[in-house]
């Protein structure tokens, strides 16, 4: 229609054809906003809304529109998820109360600008350690409720501007604490209903819970034992380290043998470093290739000393400095008490000695007094 106008109309309006041409285009851009979106789905210039729709695939990148900011996929019925490469710009992924099983590694490499990242409420038994790689802006991360089992070593490293993480609901014995250490700016974590061993293994990340909320973050829930029996029902950031005595005998015994940690999974110690050789472990059931790490010991050694607990020790030995310095002044006070009765005692013996008796008092009463009682 607009070409049209412009084709019969007068001189005075072809010269404000190019006006009506950028109108045409603006227009043109709007319906292709309107067009780029799954039928079942509602959109608009930034967010893309398919909540309960029932689907079964993702919907084709063709169909979305590349400016959208945020996706969101919860309640349906998926299984699998395709590509995301061409939604760089989007902030925002919902993919909760779903039935995801499996995803591949790096599947969100593309999303450089996602800041939050919900796989609530899924089937997700384990993760690659490369699936959240390029999520470099990521500050939200949601996977509770599925069935991990174990959180893999490298899987967070890309992560370290996470401040919100949530691993509740899941079959969680132990965790690793080296894989939660590149979290430097985390500060708020959940970690409740999971079957949680309160043995040697979760020892570490007990320290590593300690040295987090001695920074002022928080954790949401409680870590509560299953096991061992005279631990059940507890939260282990309660139990004392005393408890936890009996692993640095084992490590002792383990270190003596050269044998690997019997306290733990076969190849759970920490290693001293990221390896970047083709024999990094990709996961616990492998064992780093020699030459990889740094020996085993020397790495043992430094986790088992976490800044943690070295701030306790000093904290023990300031408190134990007060308590005697408090001693010593409670035991001059007592020395003191007994020397002033024994003095006191001693005084009133000198004091009762030196007092007239009564009949002694009325012979030495003054001549005088005699008389003037005698003549009356």
């Amino acid at each position: 229609i607009l070409v049209s106008a412009l084709l019969t109309s007068d001189p005075f309006s072809l010269r404000l054809s190019p006006v009506l041409l950028c109108l045409l285009c603006v227009l043109s851009s709007l319906v292709d906003l309107t067009t780029a979106c799954p039928p079942t789905c509602f959109c608009n210039a930034t967010d893309v809304d398919c909540s309960g729709r029932g689907l079964l695939s993702m919907p084709a990148l063709t169909h979305l529109p590349v400016s959208a900011r945020t996706l969101l996929l919860p309640n349906n019925h998926l299984s699998s998820l395709g590509s995301f490469a061409n939604l760089t710009s989007l902030e925002r992924l919902d993919l909760s109360n779903n039935y995801l099983d499996n995803l591949p590694p790096a599947l969100f490499k593309d999303l450089g600008n996602l800041s939050d990242l919900t796989l609530h409420n899924n089937s997700l038994r384990a993760l690659d350690r490369d699936l959240f790689q390029g999520l470099v802006g990521l500050r939200k991360l949601d996977v509770s409720l599925n069935g991990l089992s174990d959180i893999p070593l490298g899987l967070l490293d890309e992560l370290q501007g996470l401040t919100w993480l949530s691993v509740a609901g899941n079959r969680l014995h132990a965790l690793e604490r080296a894989a939660f250490e590149p979290l430097a700016n985390l500060q708020s974590l959940q970690l409740g209903a999971n079957p949680w061993e309160c043995d040697c293994n979760l020892r570490d990340f007990k320290h590593w819970m300690e040295w987090l909320l001695y920074r002022g973050e928080r954790l949401k829930d409680g870590v509560e034992c299953t096991l061992p029996k005279d631990l059940r029902g507890r939260d282990i950031r309660g139990v004392p380290v005393e408890m936890f005595n009996y692993c640095l005998q084992l490590d002792d015994e383990n270190r003596g043998g050269g044998g690997p940690r019997s306290g733990g999974k076969e190849g759970s110690s920490p290693p001293c470093g990221r390896t970047t050789g083709p024999g990094a472990p990709t996961s616990e059931s492998e064992v780093p290739a020699a030459g990889d790490l740094v020996p085993v010991p020397d790495c043992v050694r430094r986790r088992y000393q976490p800044v943690s607990v070295r701030r306790a020790i000093g904290t023990v030995v300031i408190a134990g400095v007060v308590c005697g310095i408090v001693c010593i002044m409670m035991v001059g006070a007592a020395a003191y008490g007994c020397i002033y009765a024994s003095l006191m005692a001693k005084y009133q013996r000198e004091l009762k000695k030196r007092q007239p008796l009564m009949g002694d008092g009325e012979g030495d009463a003054d001549p005088e007094d005699k008389q003037i009682s005698s003549v009356a």
